[in-house]
């Protein structure tokens, strides 16, 4: 059961990871004012806002992935009743 999972999980993560695109550049609109957040190689952009940006799209990919994985994780509880993830010892 844990092999069907894997598929599954995987566009469920694809799909979080839109989500938390989308979720960070509203974001960043919001707190910078700025339409699009800064990258790395931009030249005209100082550090502390090149890496406020990436500290913060950390931050939200990080807590969109878990929110994601556990929901997936327990709506294949509730549909197969195997838990497809870790177990503690």
């Amino acid at each position: 059961m844990k092999l069907l999972y894997r598929p599954l999980g995987m566009l469920i993560g694809a799909l979080g990871g839109f989500l938390a695109t989308a979720i960070f550049g509203q974001i960043w609109k919001l707190v910078a004012g700025d339409k699009e957040a800064p990258s790395a190689t931009m030249r005209n952009r100082a550090w502390s806002e090149v890496l406020i940006a990436a500290a913060l799209q950390g931050a939200i990919f990080g807590l969109v992935k878990a929110a994601i994985d556990r929901g997936g994780a327990k709506g294949f509880q509730k549909l197969t009743g195997e838990w497809p993830g870790d177990e503690e010892d």
